[in-house]
C-alpha cells in the first residue's frame, strides 16, 4: 500500500529521501495495524510519523523560502492543514476509536501521493534552479 515509486521523485535528494522515509513509516504503521499489534506499538509508530512529518515540512518550507517560491504561503497553509488532520487522527486513535485505522491509512496514502506529485513537484524547479537544496 505504501510503496515508493520513481514517479514520486521531485529531483531533490534531501526531499526524496525524506519522502521515502515517510512512505516507510506509513508502511510500518500499515503493517503494525495489519498484524494486530497493540495500541501502544501502533501509537508509537503514529507518533514517529507525526514528528517526522513536522521535520520534513520545516525542511521543505526552508527550501521554498530560500528559493523564493512564489506559492510558498499556499503550500505552507496546506502543510498546516495536513498537520492538523494527522494530529486529529492521532487524538482519535489515542481515544480508542477503532474505525480510524482504515481512514488514517487511506488519508496517508492519498496525502503522500497527491501532495508529492502535485504540490511538491510544483516547488521543486524553483529549488533546483536556485541551487538551494
Amino acid at each position: 500500500m505504501f510503496e515508493w515509486k520513481p514517479q514520486f521523485s521531485v529531483g531533490i535528494s534531501s526531499i526524496d529521501g525524506q519522502h521515502q522515509n515517510l512512505f516507510a513509516l506509513a508502511r510500518e504503521l500499515y503493517d503494525a495495524m495489519g498484524a494486530g499489534q497493540g495500541k501502544a506499538a501502533v501509537g508509537r509508530i503514529l507518533d514517529r510519523l507525526v514528528k517526522y512529518t513536522a521535520v520534513h515540512f520545516a525542511h521543505e518550507e526552508r527550501l521554498m523560502k530560500e528559493s523564493a517560491y512564489p506559492n510558498f504561503e499556499i503550500h505552507r497553509k496546506e502543510h498546516e492543514t495536513l498537520t492538523r488532520q494527522v494530529l486529529a487522527f492521532q487524538v482519535e486513535f489515542e481515544s480508542g476509536r477503532q474505525a480510524m485505522s482504515i481512514q488514517l491509512l487511506q488519508f496517508l496514502k492519498g496525502w503522500l501521493e497527491h501532495h508529492i506529485q502535485a504540490e511538491d513537484a510544483a516547488y521543486a524547479p524553483y529549488v533546483q534552479h536556485r541551487g538551494v537544496a
